[in-house]
């Protein structure tokens, strides 16, 4: 289940917070609660995406993009994402959670993530967002120009590049493996 209330709580902690600038830092603290846990009572990968919101959105709120985005009728979607995990966050472990966005191209915004306990990176997170309109895929830039930011995105780091570089190499959609008639799955393309 969604954590609505954490996502409130959030929300309404940095609603009069400083604003900051798009691409300045936003710091959080969380805990690890029971409902968070995988079967070895440490934070399940799946969930750390989900917690990654509750940076993510408010750091927007800071920034003064999602009013912006309200004012246009605009939306924002995670087009993609990759995560590394080192450290385990166990039950009831508190964490400080860091977000930021790095820069971006001519379709989407590049953010990255990292949750920190004891002074160690736990996992760290790039993610590429798409601003949407019932058009399609808004321009960075033009968010950007409409929140009356400078619309040129810094130079995206070379792991950035990298990894969209890799991106754009994966087959889309994905090949399937040869199936035989027993397990072929009524959803997926004869």
């Amino acid at each position: 289940m969604y954590p609505m209330l954490r996502f409130a709580k959030e929300m309404l902690k940095f609603r009069r917070s400083p604003r900051i600038g798009v691409l300045d830092a936003h710091v959080s603290t969380h805990r690890c609660w029971p409902w968070d846990l995988d079967p070895w009572i440490e934070l399940n990968n799946g969930r750390t995406l989900t917690l990654y919101d509750l940076g993510r959105l408010p750091m927007a709120v800071r920034t003064g993009i999602i009013g912006t985005m309200r004012e246009n009728g605009w939306g924002i979607t995670v087009a993609g994402n990759t995560v590394r995990y080192r450290r385990r966050i166990k039950g009831f472990q508190r964490f400080t959670m860091v977000s930021r966005t790095l820069g971006w191209d001519a379709r989407f915004l590049y953010m990255e993530q990292s949750m920190w306990r004891a002074g160690e990176c736990c996992n760290h997170m790039l993610l590429r967002g798409a601003i949407t309109s019932a058009q399609g895929i808004v321009a960075p830039a033009r968010l950007m120009q409409a929140a009356g930011r400078d619309p040129e995105s810094p130079a995206l780091p070379g792991w950035v590049q990298a990894w969209i570089a890799a991106d754009a190499e994966r087959p889309w959609p994905p090949v399937l493996p040869p199936t035989t008639p027993a397990d072929r799955n009524a959803d997926l393309p004869a």
